[in-house]
């Protein structure tokens, strides 16, 4: 059976009054090219599209989307009903309804779907695996916390039975909440007590400062659900409220109180002053679980093994920039020399208009992918907060784009770390990872071709290797104007491998916080501010998401010299292909793309690293 993977720039813009479309059949045995005229009214380019090749593409669309499109709404729609985090009625409801479904695939006649649904089948497949997993860890994680939380049930009740329908006695409703007012200030007394006999940080058996600020976050959020509960009734039910509202009120400021004595005496977060950087590493068998759902055939320790490949041949591009620079073999030396250029207050946005026109100059004479005009019309810039600079202290990709630059609230010292560490030279190959053909593109047209699977799972390894994936092809064709911009590339370059060495042994329990930042700070040349931002930003993020710049942008890689340099497809069709098919682990991707033969039981086995020789 034929099975159309549509690439054609018609799908994506239409300029001009009879149209050659090139659509790319794959059927057992290859890739081949027809030719199809098709006659459009003329207009400007991309607005409206040519409508007869969106049908054409909605016609190859995978036949299992829409069930895709289903679990994906059916589980948000669970979550919202049983909206108290590590409640065992919300992990019942969850797992009952993630088997239901792995049920259900199993009775799907896989053979009868098409290659497309083949794909979704097992992308949803590993992630039903993936969700009951993850269940399990939050069991793991409510026991832990279960000492600090020993009110959790009374609160969570409150709301579960309202949602169950069940109309709460005002007296008894009193009764309860005066319970846990008394309850929660003993606990908050009982730590501040002991805080006084240790001068400081409390240590209790079984409590580790990550437990202990984990459960100070679940309290602020039961505090977020009895305001809920008790909105439902206050002033609308006068029994309710001359019983409930005074009691109410003590367990409100109560649970605030406890979540502020937990900070500062377990966690270690003292009021005005620096917080500590706390995250929560999966270790080894957490790892195992998001390797196999993003479907990479490597172990943790092969991976880290990868990022020290990598980062050794950025070294040396980096020791041969330097001595054209001037500096000899001292790369550090000619990464100072980048940083210092930045420009004074005032001046950090107006660089990123240039760099990117510069840029979209650039990819447009390369004729590698087709980018819709609309894209480059839309898109605006935005200043980052001071708050959101804590955890990303550089720029951020998406039609609305954000600088970090200092503001004039910061400290002296911070002031200059993030002119330093933003500057044009420090930005230059961020700007295209971060809009065009990077991250804002990705969004744009994956908002508009297969959005069912972005629903289903955002994978780094698609979302962040695509963007770091170009910064490769444009670094090795000549994008940098200088040295300089150049030393920029290979800075974020760097960054990306060592992101998967410091990122993994952190989450395999080999190193703590303090040593990642170090590493960022003496192996890559960070400023200290932004090196804690960075391990703040990766020991909050999902286990592998660090991993994902890097290793995504390989297994691209890899796949271009597979499919491109082999004469299979030329670049544009390459390229357009990956991104008209939505966001997959990159395996699924290549399966696409190659027209593999697939089972139900399809596993990963791509092993695609080969060490970087050149750009």
């Amino acid at each position: 059976m034929r099975k159309f993977i549509v690439h054609l720039r018609s799908i994506i813009v239409a300029s001009y009054p009879m149209l050659l479309l090139t659509m790319f059949l794959t059927i057992p045995g290859g890739l081949y090219a027809q030719n199809v005229e098709i006659n459009i009214s003329k207009g400007w380019e991309g607005d409206p599209p040519l409508l007869s090749s969106l049908v054409e593409f909605t016609r190859s669309e995978s036949n299992l989307r829409v069930a895709v499109k289903r679990y994906v709404e059916d589980k948000a729609s669970i979550k919202r009903r049983y909206e108290v985090l590590f409640s065992p009625a919300r992990h019942k409801r969850l797992r009952d309804f993630h088997r239901a479904w792995q049920e259900r695939l199993e009775e799907l006649d896989f053979d009868a779907l098409n290659h497309e649904g083949q794909i979704d089948y097992i992308a949803l497949r590993n992630r039903i695996k993936y969700d009951l997993e993850m269940i399990k860890l939050a069991e793991r994680q409510a026991k832990q916390m279960a000492p600090l939380l020993p009110f959790g049930d009374q609160i969570r009740l409150f709301q579960e039975n309202r949602h169950d329908r069940k109309r709460i006695d005002p007296k008894t409703a009193a009764e309860t909440l005066d319970g846990v007012a008394n309850q929660i200030s003993s606990l908050t007394n009982s730590l501040i007590a002991e805080a006084k006999e240790t001068n400081g940080l409390v240590i209790r058996s079984g409590i580790s400062s990550i437990t202990a600020w984990t459960a100070a976050r679940q309290i602020e959020h039961l505090q977020s659900v009895l305001k809920d509960f008790n909105t439902f009734y206050d002033g609308y039910d006068p029994i309710y409220s001359w019983w409930a509202r005074e009691p109410y009120a003590r367990a409100d400021i109560a649970l605030k109180n406890y979540v502020a004595a937990i900070d500062e005496y377990l966690v270690g977060i003292k009021p005005g002053g620096k917080a500590p950087i706390i995250g929560d590493p999966v270790l080894a068998d957490g790892l195992r679980a998001d390797l196999a759902v993003h479907m990479i055939p490597y172990t943790p320790e092969e991976l880290i093994a990868i990022g020290e490949k990598e980062r050794d041949w950025i070294i040396n591009q980096y020791k041969m920039v330097s001595r054209d620079m001037g500096y000899g073999n001292n790369w550090k030396a000619a990464l100072e020399y980048a940083k210092n250029q930045a420009l004074p207050p005032g001046e950090g946005p107006w660089p990123i208009f240039e760099i990117q026109e510069y840029t979209e100059d650039f990819v447009e004479k390369l004729d590698m992918i087709t980018i819709p005009p609309l894209t480059l019309e839309i898109w605006r810039l935005a200043m980052q907060t001071p708050e959101k600079q804590i955890i990303n202290p550089f720029f951020t990709g998406g039609e609305v784009t954000r600088v970090s630059y200092p503001t004039d609230g910061m400290t002296h010292q911070d002031k200059l770390m993030s002119l330093r560490g933003n500057s044009p030279h420090l930005n230059f190959g961020s700007v295209m990872h971060e809009l065009v053909p990077g991250h804002y593109m990705q969004g744009f047209m994956t908002s508009r071709f297969n959005p069912h699977r972005s629903e289903l799972m955002r994978t780094p390894f698609w979302g962040e290797g695509w963007a770091q994936y170009w910064e490769f092809h444009l670094l090795s064709r000549g994008l940098p104007r200088s040295n300089s911009d150049k030393v920029g590339m290979l800075f974020w370059r760097l960054h990306r491998a060592n992101r998967i060495i410091f990122s993994l042994n952190y989450q395999l329990g080999n190193w703590t916080t303090e040593q990642a930042v170090d590493f960022l700070v003496e192996q890559g040349g960070f400023e200290l501010a932004n090196a804690e931002a960075e391990v703040r930003r990766s020991a909050k993020a999902s286990p592998l998401y660090q991993v994902g710049y890097m290793i995504g942008a390989l297994q691209f890689r890899a796949l271009y010299e597979e499919l491109v340099e082999s004469g299979k497809m030329n670049a544009t069709e390459f390229h357009d292909a990956i991104i008209l098919g939505g966001r997959l682990p990159v395996e699924l991707v290549r399966a696409r793309l190659i027209n593999q033969p697939l089972t139900r039981d399809f596993r990963s086995n791509w092993h695609f690293y080969s060490p970087t020789k050149d750009n």
